[in-house]
This record gives structure tokens, C-alpha cells and sequence, in this order.
């Protein structure tokens, strides 16, 4: 695997910036959308567009270039996706006008799908079983981090004004973390190239299937992130319509080919099934809770965007600290430190839902705080026990094309929740602008999550007890060449 033990931990550091890079950035924007209205004098369509032509190109490649990281070497993938992410990101601040903007951030998704899904296979492949809990607990801890500090410290870049550049930090900061990360990578992620087979695979590979799935997951994607901006209008709904049929003939065209974007096989393992069910659940709940507190604190309370994300910090902080806690929790507990983490979770729901009944419109973010932070040891016990209870069994081979569709599924599950839990919201809210009426429609948002909770909370239960370990990932010194890079 390596010349010494840290070489993988100092790896894994490296290939974190990453996932931190586009979960901040993903999260950054919505700061700076003020910023580029005022500059560009940005109407709401070019502005939705900042965000979703991210949000659209990242969710919608994430399938394909796992499979392509199986295919070609996670290494390779990896290192082209940071090297173009780090480019897209300048073109994205030295962007002129909205136009120009819209396109860089198509580009910086499209770099980050490349990315992103890499890191969870390397993790399967690279790192021996005992090691992977550990693994899995930083990650969680970088993904649960990454949107909180997108908001506090895009708030403070933005802010700060550096340079008279307004907006453009929030996105010219990759460009140096970027480089330092891509040196470092390629000394420390373990080298390897495709073997003669992968090759004659790549060369089967189905271009075909790759233009109907990404179009699929687009026509349900799009109508999802801005569907609630554009008040439902017809074209959304007829998106929605479309995709259901597009994506069940292209799943039939996938069945049919001799090397589909997606094994079918891996369905059959009951933990990935119940790993994909939980992760649906948990991102529909963190997602609209996250949108509802934020629009309450932001809105309904006038707190400026940056006091409202240092409201999530002690949240943040905690779920850190509980993520890290994690793999000592599944050594005493098992997989039944999931069911601990959801009820956990479930209880600061309803410390949130009752101080909103009881407080309404006298809610603040001091109140919050207590409840928050227990929502955020729940969630920070949960995440990481996830991508160990999908992983389980995965086959080195198989780790870019499961993580892809990991990555697919957060994505789409937190869009499904916020457009689904959104609507109650925003329905409930109405035309009011007051603090108790976005207390009112929040709490709705607070008891829809503690069902979800508790649905997640009962999936626990369906975890194999013991995933076979012959059927397990290989520890890396055990790997071919090609399967580490």
C-alpha cells in the first residue's frame, strides 16, 4: 500500500481538500447572489442559474465518472478532476459577466463529479478494513463542514471585500488550495495504471448510455433546484413528467449493454440497498432543515447572512467531534450506533419543533442552540456509518461506480426534500414576512424531520448484522496496481 504507515493519512488530508472545495463553494454562492446582483445587475433567472448550473452538471455526471474512475484508475480521475477544478474556479472569479459565470460554474460541477467520487473509492481500496471506520469518520467530518463554513466563511470573504474583488474570493480561493493539493496528490495517492482487461472494457464503454442517463437525472434535476423560484410553472412540471419515462428507458438500454454505467448486481447486496434508503432519508431531512432555519434566521429574525451561518458553528463543531467519535461507537455498538445517532437527532427535532410552537415569533438563535447541537451529535454519529454500511462488500473494482451513485442519491435526495419539504414551507409561510410566521412554517419542516428520523431510524434495523468478509474489499496491500490508483 505504502512505504510507511501515515503515507494514507496524509493522503487522505489531500484528497479531503477536495470534497471540502466543493461543498464550500457549492455553498459560498448563495452568499455572494446579493453581490453579483449588484454587480451584474443579475436578474433571478441568471442568478438561479449561478447556483443550479453547478448543482445540475455535478449531480448529473457523478454515476458516470465513478464508473469512469473504476475504468481508467481513481487516481487518474481524481487528479484531472482537481487540476480542472482549480482552473474553473479562476475562470469563475475572473468571470465578467453573468453569462461567463454560468458557464464557469457548468465547468466547476462538471470537475467536481470527476473529483468527488473518487475520494470514497480510494478510501474502499486504499486503506486496510480495520483502518476504513477512521476513514470514513474524517470524510463525514469534511462533508458535514464543508456547506457550514461555505456559508461562514463566504459570509467573511465576501465581507471583507478583499481587493475591492466582492464575490470573486469565495472562488479564487481554490485556486491555491487547489495546486498545493494537486502536488501533493500525486505523491502520495498510490500510482497504477489500467490492466489490458480495463482497457478492453474502457473500449466497450456506452456513450449512448452515458447521453440518456445524464439527461434522465437532468430533466428530474433541474425542475428540482429551481422549481420553487419559478413557481412550479408548467415547463417544470412537464420535466418532472419527462423524466420518469427517460429514466426507466434508459435503465432498460443499460440492462442490455455488457458494460453498463451501474452493475445491476450490486442491488442484490442488502447493506447498499439499505445504505442508499438511510442516506435518502437522512439528506432529505438535513437539507430542508438546514433551508428552513437559515430562511428563518435570515428573513423571519433579519440576521445578516454571516450571523446566521456562525448560528451553525457550535452545530458544526459538535457533529466534528461526534463523526470523529464515530468508529469507537460502532466498535461497542455495531451498526446499532446508526439507530443511537438517529435518535439523537430525532430528539433535538423536537426541541426545535416544540421551541417554535411554544416561542413563536420570540425565537432566537440563542434558543436554538441547545437543540441544534444535539441534532448535530446525531448527525455526526450517523454520516460516517453510512458510507461504512454501503461500502460493505464492495469490491475494489466496483468502489468508483458505488460511490458515484452514493454521491447521485445525496444529491437528488437533498433536492427531492427541499423541493418536496420546500413547498410545505413556502405553502404554510404564505405572503407573511414575520417572525412568527416563518417560526410557524419552520416548525412544520422540524416535525417532517423527525418522521424522517424515525423512518431511518427503523432502516437500521434491516443492516446485516455482519457483512461476510470474504465478500469484503481487499486490503490495499492485497490490490493489483491498477485498482489502488
Amino acid at each position: 500500500m505504502s512505504d510507511s504507515p501515515t503515507r494514507p493519512w496524509l493522503m487522505l488530508g489531500t484528497v479531503l481538500s477536495a470534497t471540502f472545495m466543493s461543498g464550500f463553494d457549492a455553498n459560498a454562492v448563495y452568499v455572494a447572489l446579493p453581490s453579483l446582483h449588484r454587480e451584474f445587475h443579475a436578474g433571478a433567472a441568471e442568478l438561479e442559474l449561478v447556483v443550479a448550473g453547478y448543482l445540475f452538471s455535478y449531480a448529473a455526471l457523478l454515476v458516470t465518472c465513478g464508473r469512469l474512475g473504476d475504468l481508467l484508475g481513481h487516481r487518474r480521475l481524481f487528479l484531472a478532476g482537481l487540476a480542472g477544478f482549480a482552473l474553473t474556479s479562476l475562470l469563475c472569479g475572473l468571470a465578467r459577466s453573468p453569462i461567463e459565470l454560468v458557464v464557469g460554474r457548468f465547468l466547476q460541477g462538471a470537475t467536481a463529479a470527476a473529483m468527488v467520487p473518487q475520494v470514497i473509492a480510494m478510501i474502499s481500496t486504499v486503506f486496510p478494513e480495520k483502518d476504513r471506520p477512521r476513514a470514513f469518520s474524517w470524510l463525514g467530518v469534511v462533508i458535514g463542514i464543508g456547506g457550514i463554513c461555505g456559508q461562514v466563511l463566504g459570509g467573511l470573504l465576501v465581507g471583507a471585500d478583499l481587493f475591492g474583488w466582492t464575490w470573486r474570493p469565495i472562488f479564487f480561493v481554490n485556486v491555491p488550495i487547489g495546486v498545493i493539493a494537486l502536488i501533493m496528490a500525486r505523491q502520495l495517492i498510490p500510482r497504477g495504471e489500467p490492466t489490458q482487461r480495463s482497457a478492453l472494457q474502457l473500449a466497450r464503454f456506452d456513450p449512448v448510455g452515458v447521453i440518456a442517463v445524464t439527461g434522465a437525472l437532468a430533466l428530474a434535476l433541474i425542475p428540482l433546484s429551481v422549481g420553487q423560484q419559478e413557481d412550479w410553472s408548467a415547463w417544470t412540471w412537464a420535466c418532472l413528467a419527462a423524466s420518469v419515462p427517460a429514466l426507466a428507458l434508459a435503465l432498460v438500454w443499460e440492462r442490455r449493454q455488457a458494460m453498463p454505467l451501474v452493475d445491476f448486481r450490486l442491488f442484490r447486496r442488502r447493506s447498499l440497498n439499505v445504505g442508499l434508503l438511510m442516506y435518502v432519508a437522512f439528506m432529505s431531512f438535513f437539507v430542508s432543515m438546514t433551508f428552513a432555519l437559515s430562511l428563518l434566521l435570515q428573513t423571519g429574525l433579519r440576521l445578516s447572512p454571516l450571523k446566521a451561518g456562525l448560528t451553525f458553528a457550535p452545530f458544526a463543531a459538535l457533529a466534528m467531534v461526534a463523526a470523529l467519535a464515530s468508529p469507537a461507537v460502532k466498535a461497542r455498538l455495531g451498526q446499532r450506533g446508526l439507530t443511537l445517532g438517529a435518535i439523537i437527532s430525532c430528539l433535538g427535532m423536537l426541541g426545535l419543533g416544540l421551541e417554535m410552537q411554544f416561542l413563536g415569533g420570540d425565537i432566537n438563535a440563542l434558543w436554538m442552540q441547545l437543540p441544534l447541537c444535539v441534532v448535530g451529535i446525531g448527525n455526526g454519529l450517523m454520516l460516517p456509518l453510512f458510507l461504512s454500511v454501503a461500502m460493505s462488500g464492495v469490491r475494489p473494482q466496483e468502489a468508483g461506480s458505488v460511490s458515484g451513485l452514493l454521491t447521485t442519491v445525496q444529491q437528488f435526495s437533498g433536492a427531492l426534500g427541499l423541493a418536496g419539504i420546500g413547498a410545505v414551507f413556502f405553502a404554510l409561510l404564505g405572503t407573511g414576512t414575520s417572525a412568527a410566521r416563518y417560526s410557524a412554517a419552520a416548525e412544520s419542516v422540524m416535525w417532517i424531520g423527525m418522521a424522517l428520523l424515525a423512518a431511518l431510524a427503523l432502516l437500521t434495523l434491516l443492516i446485516p448484522a455482519s457483512p461476510a468478509r470474504s465478500s469484503a474489499a481487499p486490503a490495499a496491500s492485497e490490490l493489483e496496481p491498477e485498482t489502488a490508483s
